[in-house]
């Protein structure tokens, strides 16, 4: 069997696959605040506390906030900032005594989708995180593509594509620099667009809710939204080209993003044709902890 672990900020989520991808077993706790050892321990507890209830030790995967530095095999680039610079895989790998396979959330996500999901069979796939932050993992013949510096796909800390005059510098971004991809599309993003815009404090569902009931200002923050998802999008699509994109985070379950975003992003891509399909998550919530546990079955070297 394989054993996903999705790490998250407020919550892990452990997800215990068969080889055909049935799900037999799912736990979900929260995540020690701001405690390296303790989210450790718990993780470890969780994997043995399954293990026993099943009776079968399985390979485990985890999703991680962050990316292990190819160099220093140290955890880097995480908003969960108590895991940075943590040799996060040999510490989990000491307490459950075997090997671990980790990747950064968004690329579990878009291995999940590729692997079983939306995407399934498509040959390059990439998949889009809108939710608190904003993240990206690229599949190309269901391999993850990693990368030198293992950051491939991290399309949420390129600039903003085209800007206009307004949206220049940009909002500051915990990365340090501004106007940040993930500053305007994460769900605190489109907030924070909207309070800009017309100072209401409202976030990211109420003004979806809003704006489905007909109010003008929050449906002009959803347009502002969409056409920088098709900016942001049509320069991804103009380097890689993938032929599915699914869009994974609390955002994905806009239906209107799918109908309006490809309807916008034909001023920005270069070609005369445009086939790329976006399209909503298979799996939902559960992408990136199903990716967790296929990283058992993707190819690429033990990371």
């Amino acid at each position: 069997m394989r054993i996903g672990v999705d790490l998250g900020g407020t919550k892990i989520e452990v997800l215990v696959l068969s080889d055909d991808g049935r799900e037999l077993l799912r736990r979900r706790v929260a995540t020690p605040k701001n405690d390296y050892r303790a989210t450790l321990q718990c993780i470890s507890d969780l994997v043995t506390a399954i293990e026993a209830s099943v009776g079968e030790q399985g390979s485990v995967g985890v999703a991680t906030p962050g990316a292990l530095s190819p160099d220093t095999g140290r955890l880097k680039n995480s908003n969960s900032v108590c895991l940075n610079g943590q040799r996060f895989k040999e510490d989990l790998e000491r307490l459950l005594k075997r090997n671990v396979r980790t990747a950064n959330d968004a690329n579990c996500f878009a291995l999940s989708e590729a692997t079983d999901g939306a995407a399934q069979d498509a040959e390059i796939v990439l998949g889009v995180i809108v939710g608190t932050g904003t993240g990206a993992g690229i599949v190309v013949n269901g391999r993850l593509l990693v990368g030198a510096n293992a950051i491939a796909g991290e399309w949420g800390h390129n600039p903003l594509p085209w800007p206009r005059r307004d949206e220049c510098p940009g909002p500051p971004c915990y990365c340090g620099r501004h106007g940040c991809i993930e500053t305007f599309l994460s769900g605190p993003g489109l907030s924070d667009d909207h309070r800009r815009a017309t100072n209401q404090v409202l976030s990211a569902r109420e003004i979806v809710n809003q704006a489905r009931q007909g109010d003008r200002k929050c449906e002009a923050s959803l347009e502002r939204y969409e056409d920088r998802m098709a900016r942001g999008l049509a320069h991804v699509i103009n380097i890689v080209d993938p032929d599915v994109i699914v869009l994974g985070g609390g955002l994905s379950n806009l239906a209107r993003l799918y109908v309006n975003v490809p309807l916008l992003w034909h001023r920005y891509v270069f070609s005369d044709r445009i086939k790329n399909a976006l399209v909503p998550p298979r799996h939902g919530d559960s992408s990136g902890v199903r990716g967790a546990a296929w990283l058992w079955d993707e190819q690429a070297d033990d990371r």
